[in-house]
């Protein structure tokens, strides 16, 4: 306890455990005080999506538990009333309980229930820390569970980041990939297999696998997606619902639905969504494969831009920052750069999520906390980092990356273009050439003038086999 804390003025108050000294000034309660005590391992804390989530959870229960005729509109509407300012992030600072807590998140769920409990008590004119008129548990938890609220959190947090973060944004920097793909279509460049040379390709064919990989990583995405949308409320404490109005779930679901704008639905399976967190980890992993096909993508347009004299230098980046103290004048590719860390960052994150999804113990996963933590930062980072990628490298400053003359002006000098006469003279024929032409400093075309006798071409043959452009295509067959 620091200091400052020491000499913060408290309240006292009352749990199951007895009584408790709170901050006479937070509107959480004792359990949370306890949770804020027993865990003092980290600065993370649940961020705005989570808590968003969390609130919106409880308000729709408040609401649907009145129109049931659980709970009195005297106690409903206060609770409904505060849980919005938690929606709206007004009470961030009172959600303290460390990422590293209680296995199922309970500790959080309770921050929660005290926070909007005191909050909607303030309204009415009660004194904080008050719990005769709405109680946090018997009101504001009412028909819930940690349980089932946290893994339904964690759910409708992801598929809210996913569909109005993550998604966008990878479309947007897939639709500027394939706008360079587009721009670059007539440049002939050498291709390039295990950093060797290979047989021509088009700089446009390039890009268009980098917005092909967007492309196929938003399906994955989507299929996540899906699988956050079916969310765990409506099981309570281990899946069969008790304590709980039977209409309870679902009418919940259907306002969190519209609320959001998603599709979202109550599992078919309440055993496997509070025992198991399988569907966390295979959204994980889908922000894993993205990493990893950014990856590429960033350090393929380093290398393609590395120079700009002694590298490959096929295209140029802009230039956002000086990239050294000593060396007047060199930029790196520093967006690129942070994309990577990114990257590293996320698929660091899955290998927690994938521990996390083993620890599943009968009936409830006991690492939810940090499950939802690794996710949740995994989706907002990629979406952040493909934003920042498309603006500060792809598209601009300075009209965003260029191409340079060094590819079409190099194509001629690569060796893997003798690969085009193998069906004028096969392949060994193909390999004693290019190895006459790699070891005299030749052109592919220059060796083939040179023995042309020997394999029956002709100038003409060889003039019109060794085209770049026609080789970045298939054979028509006409």
């Amino acid at each position: 306890m620091t200091s400052t804390e020491a000499e913060r003025a408290t309240r006292v108050e009352k749990d199951s455990m007895g009584e408790m000294e709170v901050p006479a000034d937070a509107r959480y309660g004792p359990s949370t005080r306890r949770a804020e005590l027993n865990f003092p391992i980290s600065n993370l804390r649940f961020g705005r999506s989570f808590i968003k989530a969390l609130g919106q959870i409880k308000q729709s229960a408040a609401v649907v538990n009145k129109d049931l005729g659980e709970l009195g509109p005297e106690r409903a509407d206060p609770i409904i009333e505060a849980s919005q300012k938690v929606i709206d992030g007004d009470y961030d600072s009172e959600f303290v309980v460390d990422i590293f807590q209680t296995g199922s998140g309970t500790s959080t769920n309770m921050n929660a229930n005290e926070v909007i409990s005191n909050l909607a008590n303030e309204a009415i004119g009660e004194p904080r820390g008050s719990e005769e008129s709405i109680h946090p548990y018997d009101h504001v938890n009412m028909g819930q569970s940690s349980n089932d609220v946290i893994p339904t959190a964690i759910h409708l947090a992801a598929a809210m980041a996913i569909k109005y973060d993550l998604l966008p944004e990878m479309k947007k920097l897939e639709d500027a990939l394939n706008v360079r793909s587009q721009m670059f279509w007539e440049i002939v460049k050498t291709g390039r297999t295990h950093l060797q040379d290979a047989t021509p390709i088009r700089l446009g064919q390039e890009f268009k696998g980098y917005a092909g990989q967007l492309e196929y990583g938003r399906k994955r995405v989507e299929l996540a997606l899906e699988e956050m949308s079916e969310l765990a409320l409506g099981g309570t404490a281990v899946g069969t619902g008790i304590d709980m109005h039977a209409e309870f779930a679902s009418r919940v679901i259907a306002r969190l639905s519209e609320l959001n704008g998603l599709d979202l639905k109550e599992t078919g399976n309440h055993f496997q969504a509070q025992s198991t967190i399988d569907g966390v980890v295979q959204a994980s992993g889908a922000m894993k494969t993205i990493a990893v096909s950014l990856m590429k993508i960033a350090n393929d347009i380093r290398w393609l831009g590395s120079g700009p004299r002694a590298g490959i230098g096929e295209i140029t980046i802009p230039a956002v920052q000086p990239g050294s103290s000593i060396m007047p004048g060199k930029v790196n590719p520093v967006i690129a750069e942070s994309l990577t860390m990114v990257c590293a960052q996320v698929i660091g994150n899955d290998t927690t999520v994938t521990i996390a999804g083993q620890s599943g113990n009968f009936e409830l996963n006991v690492m939810l906390p940090v499950a939802a933590h690794n996710l949740l930062e995994s989706i907002d980072l990629l979406a952040k980092s493909c934003k920042n990628f498309r603006e500060k490298c792809v598209e601009g400053p300075d009209d965003g990356i260029q191409a340079t003359e060094k590819g079409p002006d190099m194509v001629m000098e690569g060796l893997s273009i003798g690969t085009a006469l193998n069906p004028l003279i096969g392949y060994d024929n193909v390999a004693k050439l290019v190895k006459h032409a790699h070891e005299n400093n030749l052109t592919v075309r220059e060796a083939a003038l040179e023995m042309a006798s020997k394999f029956g071409l002709t100038e003409a043959q060889i003039d019109e086999t060794l085209k770049p452009l026609k080789m970045t295509e298939p054979e028509s067959g006409d």
